[in-house]
């Protein structure tokens, strides 16, 4: 038997190569140009990529990326499954509630149509994200994309993310606060009012009490069994619109509208009003770089997947519960569907079921409002890490400080739907747009030079649009806030 000759020349080459070639990472990747790279050099996060030179798509996807500080490869377990259930859990809230009434003030058929919009919008402001992270790697933030796009500004949108996720998490404490002893009292009806479990205050310590062990997750992707949970309050919410909704007409019940009674199409001078529930409701963008991050395969085309599910998902909860409670109480359908129902433990479930929701969606806003204001402390030094000390510290600072505000105030409601006109309106479409744009320039300068296509006119489009939604939705506050002084003669001093 004859043997090869020996490859040593070959060997020697293909091991050259090989080192070349490799560098400390498995997962394609994407060609970075020199200008990214000496801003993320700069920034204090170096990383390395693999070019794979045509490797993109007609939408502007550049491949993927791996890197060596940040979000390791070996520490991400996110799956597409924990990651849609966690963004779907983001998103579902008491919207989904007021879908009727935004049908009755809208017509059942624009009001449907909007919702279809609304949640096509909010897929494109998250894909564009998406592709802003994969240009990062990890380590993505909206503060990283920030400091390559818009470095004076970083620090500010950070701010904005903050204090929407804590507002946010704020008024679930509040609703909370509220809902509970509303349950109690159907639970007991013949307690004496002062009774302790009728007390606001008690409802939402307990639920800090609870809150505690999962607030201090450190990964988003550690909070899927406790959204999975909450979404099992939702479908028992939805079993309830569309059980009685099958039931037919009942005697306790208002009417039923006559198909002939149904508005399709409604315009009018609470449209406008109404138009933030639909603009808003899909709405979980501060969580989609932790997903990008935390996801085992974080491709683009996984990363879509998870936003795909997670849009389809609350678009069929919210037209389920939009249409099949426009259908059984008509116009005269209020802001909470679920109060419109006769009284009874059914009933008395689902509030419950919408208090578990509340509970259980707080870490989801705990997580961004950590993860921004860190970076606002630090002054955006990327290259200060998260130490335990300031996790715990930040951590603490943002369950204390949400807790007193909670069981201080008695209305909210003013303050942090000026909050979500800003900084949801912010975070879904006006920095998506522009990031996306911006970072186009940065990581191809000769881009600048190149006709407008699909992608940057639409995100461009996307960015005035929530311009436009912006200054509706703070004018409509505004307009309200006003409105309601004026039926109360006016001031500030009836409180």
């Amino acid at each position: 038997m004859s043997h090869p000759p020996p490859l040593t020349t070959a060997t020697s080459s293909n091991t050259q190569q090989q080192q070349q070639q490799q560098p400390e990472i498995r997962s394609r990747q994407s060609v970075t140009s020199p200008v990214l790279a000496h801003h993320i050099v700069r920034g204090g996060a170096a990383y390395v990529r693999v070019g794979h030179g045509d490797d993109s798509d007609d939408d502007g996807e550049t491949g993927e990326e791996n890197v060596v500080h940040g979000t390791q490869s070996g520490e991400a377990k996110g799956t597409v499954a924990s990651s849609a259930i966690n963004i779907t859990n983001t998103i579902l809230g008491s919207g989904m509630l007021a879908m009727p009434k935004a049908l009755a003030s809208t017509g059942l058929g624009f009001g449907s149509l909007l919702i279809a919009l609304s949640g096509l919008a909010s897929a494109f402001g998250l894909t564009l994200l998406t592709l802003c992270a994969s240009k990062i790697g990890r380590h993505s933030s909206f503060f990283h994309i920030s400091k390559l796009t818009y470095p004076q500004a970083a620090i500010w949108f950070d701010l904005a993310i903050a204090v929407k996720c804590f507002g946010v998490s704020i008024s679930y404490l509040v609703i909370i606060g509220d809902l509970m002893p509303t349950i109690m009292h159907s639970i007991y009806p013949d307690s004496i009012p002062e009774s302790l479990i009728f007390s606001k205050q008690l409802w939402i310590t307990v639920s800090m009490v609870l809150l505690i062990p999962v607030a201090f997750a450190k990964q988003l992707n550690s909070l899927k069994y406790t959204s999975a949970l909450a979404l099992c309050a939702v479908v028992y919410l939805v079993g309830i619109v569309f059980g009685y909704f099958m039931a037919g007409p009942l005697d306790s019940m208002p009417r039923r509208p006559e198909w002939n009674e149904v508005t399709w199409v409604k315009i009018d001078g609470s449209f406008f009003k109404t138009v933030p529930i639909f603009v808003f409701a899909f709405t979980c963008h501060q969580n989609i770089f932790a997903v990008h991050n935390e996801l085992v395969d974080n491709s683009v085309s996984q990363v879509k997947k998870v936003i795909h599910l997670s849009i389809l998902t609350a678009f069929g909860v919210y037209q389920l519960i939009g249409i099949m409670g426009y259908l059984t109480f008509g116009n005269t359908v209020g802001g909470n569907v679920i109060s419109m129902y006769p009284p009874g433990a059914i009933i008395t479930g689902g509030q419950i079921s919408l208090a578990f929701l509340f509970l259980l969606s707080y870490p989801l806003q705990c997580h961004p409002a950590r993860a921004s204001l860190e970076k606002v402390l630090t002054g955006g030094n990327s290259a200060i890490q998260m130490t335990e000390f300031r996790f715990t510290a930040i951590t603490t600072g943002l369950l204390v400080s949400s807790y007193l505000i909670a069981i201080s105030v008695d209305d909210l409601s003013t303050v942090l739907s000026l909050v979500g006109a800003t900084g949801s309106t912010a975070i879904c479409y006006i920095l998506p747009g522009l990031l996306y744009y911006k970072l186009r320039m940065v990581t191809d300068p000769a881009d600048m030079a190149k006709k407008w296509d699909f992608m940057k006119l639409s995100a461009v489009g996307l960015a005035g649009f929530g311009v436009f939604v912006m200054v509706l939705s703070v004018g409509t506050q505004v307009a309200h806030i006003f409105g309601s002084e004026g039926k109360a003669g006016g001031g500030l001093g009836g409180h």
